[in-house]
């Protein structure tokens, strides 16, 4: 009846029939297997005979106590056992979540030029939560993040509030304040800032940024002497120079602490940048996203 080359496509197999054969293996006995499964002895039967059919052995043989396993029977057991286990684990974690246990590494997309004064903080709450986890900084990508965050390439966003996708679920996470980076300690009022040149900082290699949209919209412009893509090389330009950077104020300060460039308030009405946390509303109930979520918030709050 054994065909040693035969072995029976996954699709045909009934998972269900394995423990079935785990409980018989273990009694010995088609009753007391029927007790055991709260099933008829005939449903034992039935079922037995399937599996017989698909793995084309008798698994087990009669005797007068009850039955004894086959050599197949014996030789699959361990995995069959080892299987279940599995399973019965994955039923267990899909009733409970322990970050410890079931989160090993996470992926946050977010800008490079806010990166600086985010990633270590947020990178310390997690790893004090969960030792030895791994945290992935990954530049967003506007243009694909929905479909980063439904497959789970990316678990978060960290990005401005205009940015916001209507069908993206987000929520507040940091708001900062402009500040004024100078080489000077001179005060700056608002006609020493107009007349001053200046450096910003963009992506893009033309268009306004930021500050200039709101200055445009205000019917006020500023001499822009030089444009770069990070903020710490904007402030390296103003520690040598005598622009001036209009920069978010947490940002100033993890990027100017060894520079020696002076933090001054900005004297034109300019709103702070309101920075959002973003997750896909497929994750919203995910325990394991809930925690992410609630543990980058608690972290920047």
């Amino acid at each position: 009846m054994n065909k040693s080359n035969y072995s029976p496509p996954i699709a045909r197999l009934d998972l269900n029939l394995f423990r079935v054969f785990a409980v018989i293996y273990r009694e010995r006995n088609l009753t007391r297997a029927a007790e055991q499964l709260c099933v008829s002895q005939s449903a034992v039967s039935h079922a037995l005979a399937r599996m017989r059919q698909q793995l084309d052995d008798l698994l087990f043989i009669r005797e007068a106590q009850g039955v004894v396993p086959t050599p197949l029977a014996m030789r699959i057991w361990p995995d069959v056992q080892e299987g279940l286990g599995f399973l019965q684990r994955a039923a267990a974690h899909s009733h409970s979540f322990e970050p410890a246990r079931d989160i090993a590494a996470v992926t946050l997309a977010m800008l490079e030029v806010i990166e600086p004064a985010v990633l270590p903080s947020l990178t310390r709450a997690l790893q004090d939560a969960v030792p030895g986890i791994g945290v992935t900084s990954a530049r967003i990508r506007r243009s694909t993040l929905k479909a980063d965050l439904a497959s789970g390439r990316i678990d978060c966003a960290i990005d401005v509030a205009q940015a916001a996708d209507g069908e993206l679920s987000h929520g507040f996470l940091s708001r900062d304040e402009f500040v004024v980076v100078s080489r000077s300690s001179a005060a700056i009022d608002q006609a020493a800032y107009f007349a001053a040149r200046h450096v910003t900082v963009s992506s893009r290699r033309m268009g306004y940024g930021v500050v200039d949209f709101e200055l445009a919209r205000q019917g006020r412009q500023r001499q822009i002497a030089a444009r770069c893509q990070h903020y710490e090389s904007a402030c390296r330009l103003v520690a040598d120079s005598d622009l001036l950077l209009t920069i978010p104020r947490s940002l100033a300060m993890s990027s100017n602490a060894y520079l020696g460039n002076h933090i001054q308030p900005l004297p034109v009405s300019v709103p702070g940048v309101e920075l959002h946390l973003f997750w896909h509303p497929s994750r919203e109930l995910d325990p394991a996203n809930t925690w992410l979520r609630t543990t980058l918030l608690k972290a920047m709050q």
